[in-house]
């Protein structure tokens, strides 16, 4: 009964972030970037105080853990070009904006924080190939640009 109890919980928790905070989202990697900010990257953890409150940490641990990894599975089942248009609008409201970004994203590390913990090796290779991809299309075309201008 109390895998059940657990499992209502961490319902109501993703139900909750997920109309509360995620709707305002523009879209799958702007909120991969969300959800991935809230995770300690010195232990892991999920941190958000708003939920925590009303439903208890461990809850919030496995709801937002949840959360995180739907997202990143979206993203990889998710065609490059639109996922390219995402990613651009994504780092654009990052400080520094999309070329700073680009210039910061230069290793996996770089962007492994986006990253569940936990994934089997061939998941976390295909987003590190795709977010190459992706941010030398960024590049390239950024490129294009002021050399046209």
């Amino acid at each position: 009964m109390e895998s059940l109890e657990r499992f209502r919980q961490s319902k109501k928790v993703i139900e909750d972030f997920t109309s509360r905070s995620l709707t305002s989202i523009p879209n799958d990697y702007a909120r991969l970037l969300y959800v991935s900010s809230l995770r300690d990257p010195l232990n892991g953890r999920y941190r958000h105080e708003g939920l925590e409150t009303i439903y208890g940490e461990e809850s919030v641990q496995l709801a937002l853990g949840h959360c995180h990894e739907e997202l990143f599975v979206r993203i990889l089942e998710t065609p490059l070009e639109p996922l390219e248009r995402d990613l651009r609008l994504s780092l654009r409201g990052l400080e520094g904006g999309v070329e700073e970004a680009v210039e910061r994203w230069n290793e996996p590390a770089d962007f492994a924080e986006l990253m569940p913990e936990k994934l089997p090796g061939y998941l976390s290779e295909l987003f590190i190939s795709n977010t190459r991809v992706l941010l030398g299309i960024i590049s390239e075309s950024n490129l294009t640009l002021r050399t046209a201008a």
